[in-house]
């Protein structure tokens, strides 16, 4: 089992048909959901399950609502993160991520469809205190998903 840093294959299909919006106003709803070292999640993820999520005290099947940062430029690359996540008072240990739209433009073969897998390197723990996942600077080298 692996967990592999990617921008899903399916997503970039997605972008192609206008199936998500990051706007911080209006846009659609993001996710992310957190599994275990048994998961296997990579590029070739297509959407959100429940196979090898987390679970424990502090953590909802389903994770937890992002709070989208709209996109924006510099020079020809086009990017966009989310604001930080904590999952408070939390007994959880997680490998790694699945960022997915939980809202995506209609007419979509699939619901939940997934955007980015995220790799910790390692088991995360927390024994009843917060588990936060801190996404990178926000700028064209740095942010989670970049298209240059």
């Amino acid at each position: 089992m692996a967990i592999t840093n990617a921008m899903t294959t399916i997503f970039k299909s997605h972008i192609l048909q206008g199936a998500h919006n990051f706007r911080a106003s209006g846009g659609h709803s993001f996710k992310i959901a957190l599994y275990t070292s048994t998961a296997t999640l990579d590029a070739t993820a297509t959407a959100y399950s429940t196979t090898n999520e987390v679970s424990g005290s502090g953590y909802t099947a389903g994770g937890s609502l992002l709070t989208n940062v709209s996109p924006v430029t510099s020079g020809t690359t086009a990017y966009v993160s989310f604001s930080n996540v904590t999952w408070s008072s939390a007994s959880i240990t997680a490998r790694g991520a699945l960022v997915y739209n939980s809202t995506p433009t209609s007419g979509l073969s699939l619901t939940n469809p997934a955007v980015a897998v995220l790799d910790f390197g390692s088991d995360r723990t927390s024994s009843n205190g917060d588990f936060t996942v801190v996404f990178p600077t926000a700028d064209a080298t740095n942010a989670i998903l970049r298209i240059a």
